[in-house]
């Protein structure tokens, strides 16, 4: 094996680690991909002789990429077209594959993922790095341009916004019961038994994309969000449980057609947040699994 031979097969070896970074710093899988694309162009354009960790350098230059794709998304996305919702990662209860696997670790559901959109780019980094990748602040200051101090105060910042984000129940059939009552609850219209699933302070967040601007909305409280869950009533709808993000939730299903994935985190018993992605142009570029029901 030549050199070259080399490098592209210990690439690949990093690549699910490198894809997991890269989707927790953007949020996006598409984004997730051409970010450890990159990293790869510049491994193979760079004399590697003197890396003696390629891991930790490969990590590096994935976290520079993505800092400078969040810094070039200019004004939030929640000021141009309402809430925005990650990318899901959608499978079927029991099957994920290794690949989503690796995404996955150490994740607690969706709605992690939308406080890390409120995060600042560099707070974002410092987060993801250095909490959940264990990177020390030395490196993050050389990615952000600051003192280890600032960055770590950067992810000290960024940890008290996501301490926030509601830790879903670890018993996935007993969020499967709870997610199961609140759309039989929708279906039956029986709003009072749809609001006593619902905790006190719960959120509903639902991204129409910009042609979809009617199904993007914020609804907070049970009332409010027990008005809006009324629409996943449609009796033309057809709702395929599925894991989103690894948590209990629903491909909703329209003529044959996903129109939503629905992602919900359920804690001590009461759905505290759903999370649903309606962009239709997003959607078709999710990797949805072959979902029967």
């Amino acid at each position: 094996m030549d050199e070259n031979d080399w490098l592209a097969a210990r690439f690949e070896e990093d690549r699910p680690h490198l894809r997991s970074v890269a989707y927790r710093m953007l949020g996006s899988l598409n984004e997730a991909d051409d970010a450890v694309q990159e990293a790869w162009l510049r491994l193979s354009r760079s004399d590697t002789r003197d890396i003696e960790n390629l891991t930790g350098w490969l990590t590096t230059v994935t976290a520079r990429v993505c800092l400078n794709m969040l810094r070039s998304r200019g004004s939030r996305r929640e000021d141009l077209m309402g809430p925005h919702v990650p990318d899901p990662v959608v499978s079927l209860e029991g099957e994920i594959d290794p690949e989503q696997e690796t995404v996955l670790a150490d994740s607690v559901g969706l709605a992690l993922h939308v406080v890390l959109e409120t995060l600042a780019p560099a707070e974002r980094l410092a987060f993801v790095l250095h909490d959940m990748f264990a990177v020390p602040f030395d490196e993050i200051a050389s990615i952000v341009g600051r003192s280890p101090d600032a960055a770590r105060q950067l992810a000290s910042r960024a940890r008290r916004r996501v301490q926030g984000a509601a830790v879903p129940d670890t018993d996935l059939g007993h969020q499967r019961e709870v997610v199961d009552a609140f759309f039989a609850a929708a279906r039956g219209g029986d709003f009072e038994a749809l609001v006593a699933v619902l905790d006190p302070d719960v959120v509903l967040r639902s991204d129409g994309g910009p042609r979809r601007p009617a199904f993007s909305a914020v609804a907070r409280g049970p009332e409010a969000v027990a008005g809006r869950a009324m629409t996943f009533a449609r009796p033309a709808a057809n709702l395929r449980p599925a894991l989103v993000n690894g948590a209990a939730g629903v491909v909703v299903v329209v003529a044959g057609r996903p129109v939503s994935v629905v992602g919900f985190t359920v804690r001590q018993g009461k759905i505290v947040a759903i999370d649903a992605l309606a962009d239709p142009d997003r959607l078709s570029r999710l990797d949805l699994p072959a979902l029967d029901g």
